[in-house]
This record gives structure tokens, sequence and C-alpha cells, in this order.
């Protein structure tokens, strides 16, 4: 009885966090982006992993609980979250306007491994609904399973967000085809920069 409660919890663990790390957003356009360029790839996924695990298990060890208690927190993340958005938008419309192949792309404008890498970083640790879906979301979710089966369902959630992003960003090679072309480039940085551009300002709506 006892693993059938493990499994479950794993189980459910696993769904929750693919339900909620799959929708688009910033860090997912990011990876996708790397994973297109094949540039830095492997310590962007660790990044990412690595941050929602901790993200995580923070919730699952009650962390959620001092989050919601500290709103001022939220509201300095959200503005810091959504200038920084605003930056990334227009490079990304700036690309848009001068798009290139993906060989170009990967050689001639290749960013160093601490930007690229802080990039990741900002793109998870600024927006505060990584928080709230992952700290107090997961973390309230991993309650509902008592005591025995919350850090099952925190290692689901984990391999949930590790299979995405290294299907994400080791999968994207095989839209390499597609963005030889320049005018596939453009179509992607302008979607970017549309969609930071949506969530900066999502984020600091009342």
């Amino acid at each position: 009885m006892e693993t059938t409660a493990t499994l479950s919890a794993l189980a459910t663990g696993f769904g929750a966090g693919l339900s909620l790390i799959v929708a688009i957003g910033a860090q997912n356009a990011f990876v996708l982006r790397q994973g297109l360029r094949r540039e830095h790839l492997a310590p962007i996924v660790a990044v990412c992993v690595a941050s929602d695990a901790l993200l995580i298990a923070a919730g699952v060890a009650g962390v959620g609980a001092l989050i919601q208690a500290a709103p001022l927190a939220l509201v300095i993340v959200r503005w810091a979250g959504a200038a920084f958005l605003l930056a990334y938008a227009f490079f990304a419309a700036r690309r848009a306007l001068k798009p290139s192949g993906l060989s170009a792309a990967a050689t001639s404008s290749r960013s160093t491994l601490a930007a690229t890498v802080g990039t990741a970083v900002a793109l998870t640790w600024l927006n505060p609904h990584v928080y709230l879906d992952t700290v107090v979301l997961l973390g309230s979710l991993a309650a509902d399973h008592g005591e025995q089966g919350r850090w099952p369902f925190a290692w689901g959630a984990i391999a949930g967000s590790t299979l995405w992003f290294s299907l994400l960003g080791f999968g994207a090679r095989y839209l390499a085809p597609v963005f030889a072309r320049p005018g596939a480039w453009r179509v992607l940085d302008g979607a970017i920069a549309l969609l930071m551009l949506a969530l900066a300002a999502f984020l600091v709506m009342p």
C-alpha cells in the first residue's frame, strides 16, 4: 500500500510539474533559441533544471508560506523582472530586423558562457510567477500527499522539469533545416520580442 501511494505521488508530481513548466514563457523561449543555436546548451539546461529543483524542494520544505507572507519581495522581483524582459525584448527585436541563417547566428554573434548563463538565471529567478508555480502551488499540492508522499511528489515534479528542458533544448536541433533561412530567425526573434513585451506588461499590471 505504501509503495502504491509513493508511486501515485511520484506520477502526480511528474504530471503537475510538466503542466506548469510546458506553458510558453520567457525561459522556454530562451532555451529553444539556445537549442537552435547549439550555444552553451548543456549549461543552460542544467541551470533551468537545477533552479526548478531548488524551487520545488523549497516549496515542499515549506518556504511557500514565507513567500506568501512577504508580498513586498514579490513586488520587487516583479518590477526587476519586467525591466529585464523589456531589455531582452529590445535585443530580440533588433535581431529580427537583421536576421541571419542558422550557421551565421551560431558563429558571428556567439555569446560568452557567463553572459548566456546569466541570462538564463535572470529569466528564471526574476520571474515572480516561477515562485508562485513551483514554490507555492507545487508546494501546496505536495502537502496534500502527506509527510510520506510529499517528497516523492517533489521528485516527480523535478523529473518532469528535467525531461521538458532536455527535450526542448537538445531536441531543437531537429528544427535546424527550417532555421537555416534568415526569414525563420526573423519570425522567431520577432515572436520572442512580442512575448517578452507581453510578459513584461503582464508582470506590472495590477
